[in-house]
């Protein structure tokens, strides 16, 4: 009995003695505990705070790629691409402009690059804010050459010849009266060919995505442009029915003309409409 009594003894203070070295290595390394927890919280909130600040960049990226998507294509084209719609569309009845500055390589050849991108960046600045009083969507601008639509996107019945038309005489108004940065004395002139008819439009690419027209709308009205006179306005029958219809629109019989691909076309002088005179 006194010898089990002993080994008990025995027993409760090597078990004493091990939870006494224990909790000494607790006491000892606990320091170390703290210290790895605290980095450890310190790292998730730096990691928080770095997932946060990407999250509102990316967002802000998101933004600007909308504003610039915004600004190349339609408002409802663009809502079509950010919901992966299809884009595409063929439309009925639109009327296109072509609009080119008279003797513009002449031009161009008596000035530095530098002054002929001023230059056409006060001549465009100065034609886009024209078409914002008009149902009228700016297609595209290549060198000197300015191509305007109505009725499309956006359809406009029957007036997108009218929108064209005034937006035309609006154009042949200030173009003279555009400053040329480089030379004051420098009167501009311009030509303008319309025509209307179907066509098809959608966005084309997916880096700079461009919203397009095709067909033989497109390729008429440019005709209509590169075989006319500068401070003119040359149309087609198809316009000029249009525009009677409407009515308000003065215009004068120009002849046949031979057109490149439709062989000789009967065309129509835009002279002036009823609201410019006014």
């Amino acid at each position: 009995m006194s010898s089990t009594l002993r080994d008990e003894l025995r027993f409760a203070d090597q078990s004493q003695v091990v939870a006494i070295v224990v909790l000494a290595l607790l006491v000892a390394i606990s320091p170390l505990l703290l210290l790895i927890i605290r980095n450890g919280i310190r790292a998730l909130q730096v990691f928080s705070m770095s997932i946060k600040s990407k999250a509102v960049d990316l967002k802000r990226e998101r933004k600007r790629s909308e504003r610039l998507l915004y600004q190349l294509l339609p408002a409802q084209i663009a809502e079509s691409v950010k919901n992966g719609s299809r884009t595409s569309e063929y439309f009925e009845g639109a009327t296109v402009c072509f609009s080119e500055i008279d003797d513009f390589r002449r031009i161009a050849s008596q000035c530095d690059p530098l002054e002929l991108c001023r230059m056409l960046n006060v001549i465009y600045k100065g034609y886009d804010a024209r078409i914002e009083s008009y149902d009228v969507y700016k297609v595209e601008t290549i060198n000197d050459a300015y191509m305007v639509v109505s009725g499309v996107p956006k359809r406009n019945g029957d007036n997108h010849a009218k929108e064209i038309a005034n937006l035309a005489l609006a154009l042949i108004a200030i173009t003279p009266t555009i400053d040329v940065p480089h030379n004051s004395n420098l009167r501009l002139k311009c030509r303008i060919g319309i025509h209307t008819g179907a066509t098809t439009a959608g966005v084309i690419g997916s880096k700079m995505p461009r919203y397009c027209l095709f067909g033989d709308t497109v390729n008429v009205a440019s005709r209509m442009q590169s075989t006319g006179k500068a401070m003119k306005i040359q149309i087609t029958p198809e316009t000029k029915i249009f525009l009677d219809g409407v009515g308000g629109f003065h215009m004068e019989h120009r002849g046949q003309i031979e057109v490149k691909g439709k062989g000789l076309m009967d065309t129509y002088w835009l002279d002036s409409s009823d609201k410019h005179n006014g």
